[in-house]
């Protein structure tokens, strides 16, 4: 396995570009399959996660080609609607080929899905959803099977927000027959860029941004091309990246207005921001002020940047409690950080963060995608060496994260396991 080895506290400087969003790409993929022809999907970005999406469409009978950041899916021969095992138990978003196989072909078979251990991320509430469109559902051997004679609109609320049921609701509404209400439906940038990918496809879908959305089906959709959104938590990541080592970088080919809830804790700690339409300068401080975060769906704090902040309040002056109650148990980077001599403890899952003069370098262990990214950003910021292992968990979200870092100047090897 690939580690990193880094020779922290040093200053960064210069400018990144941010890749297209992962959370968004990945509904969007299986979205193709609601037609048949080819699409195109610009700005794509090389992630484990997306070439693993990109085999689950394969088997359903799809070609995928991606090359210089543009995908073309061609769905003409895509009739094989089961979703095994060996790649779904590898990668949570395999969930999001439900919704389309049933719309399109009435059936669909597909694994329990797997991905990142931060806590229960449960599926019932996609399930429900696809019962109360018309779905009839049976689990059996660890393998979802639906099945339908036709989609029927209907009313669906949400006992809770999730961004993975709405866009499985949404990519399987769109060719039900009538219309589909979605009360407490996710508001999340990722749910807007699907929707207006849905849209292109010829769907009719309304309330973009809004937690009720109105579905009326239609009875055909037809293939599209779109740029991918910006990834938020990358640009999340590189900010905190700036702020953690007392750095001034510039972060373009980013949407601000995605990460207004960081960009308001970043000022509380004392950081400069000048935004402009796509671009964001930090400027930085030399005592970062201790910050208290709960993380919400959007528009509030996200969970996928809840490590990465606990990484910068390490070194703050002064105490700070994060919570998360998106997923309660995401704590697995705690005991790493306190590895690198932070101060970090958990009760009732919240995290309460004692802020050091000064990281030291360690080795530690990457859990999972979002923990690797706070080790990478707290070995920045230490001093001495930090060897992170089992790094295959960032190249799932981050485009090769360490060349990005070396050219603002991190001092950052992967060395070939």
């Amino acid at each position: 396995m690939d580690k990193f080895v880094i020779t922290g506290n040093k200053k960064l400087a210069g400018e990144i570009k941010i890749s297209g969003a992962k959370n968004a790409i990945l509904p969007i993929m299986t979205a193709t399959l609601l037609t048949s022809g080819k699409s195109e999907l610009i700005n794509v970005p090389q992630l484990i996660d997306i070439k693993m999406m990109a085999h689950v469409l394969r088997v359903i009978g799809a070609r995928v080609e991606l090359e210089k950041n543009v995908m073309s899916i061609e769905t003409e021969h895509a009739s094989f609607y089961e979703a095994p095992y060996e790649l779904v138990s590898k990668m949570r978003a395999s969930i999001y080929v439900l919704g389309p196989l049933l719309a399109r072909f009435g059936k669909a078979r597909v694994s329990f899905p797997g991905g990142c251990a931060i806590g229960t991320r449960p599926v019932d509430l996609h399930l429900k959803a696809m019962e109360q469109i018309g779905a009839k559902i049976e689990i059996e051997h660890g393998y979802i099977n639906a099945s339908c004679a036709k989609l029927q609109g209907t009313t669906i609320r949400f006992a809770k927000t999730s961004v993975g049921a709405t866009a499985n609701t949404l990519m399987a509404a769109v060719l039900a027959e009538g219309t589909t209400d979605i009360f407490n439906a996710a508001r999340e940038p990722e749910i807007g860029s699907l929707i207006d990918f849905l849209n292109n496809m010829g769907a009719k879908i309304k309330g973009r941004d809004t937690s009720h959305l109105i579905v009326r089906g239609v009875k055909e959709l037809h293939p599209t091309t779109q740029k991918m959104i910006p990834d938020r938590i990358e640009t999340g990541t590189f900010l905190l990246a700036a702020a953690i080592t007392k750095s001034k970088i510039k972060i373009s080919n980013c949407f601000p207005q995605n990460n207004q809830a960081l960009l308001d804790r970043l000022k509380q700690t004392g950081c400069e921001l000048v935004i402009d339409k796509e671009d964001i300068t930090i400027f930085p401080t030399n005592v970062i002020k201790p910050v208290d975060i709960v993380t919400y769906p959007f528009p509030d704090f996200p969970t996928d940047l809840q490590a990465q902040f606990m990484a910068l309040m390490t070194i703050a002056d002064g105490e700070s409690r994060i919570e998360d109650t998106i997923f309660p148990e995401r704590y697995m980077h705690v005991a790493e950080l306190n590895r690198l001599q932070a101060k970090i403890s958990v009760q009732n899952h919240v995290a309460s963060v004692k802020g050091v003069k000064e990281l030291s370098g360690a080795d530690v262990m990457a859990t999972d995608l979002r923990a690797s990214a706070a080790l990478v950003l707290a070995g920045l910021a230490a001093k001495g060496k930090t060897t992170i292992s089992r790094i295959y968990h960032i190249d799932r979200g981050y485009d090769r994260i360490e060349q990005k870092l070396q050219r603002l100047g991190a001092d950052i090897k992967r060395i070939k396991g």
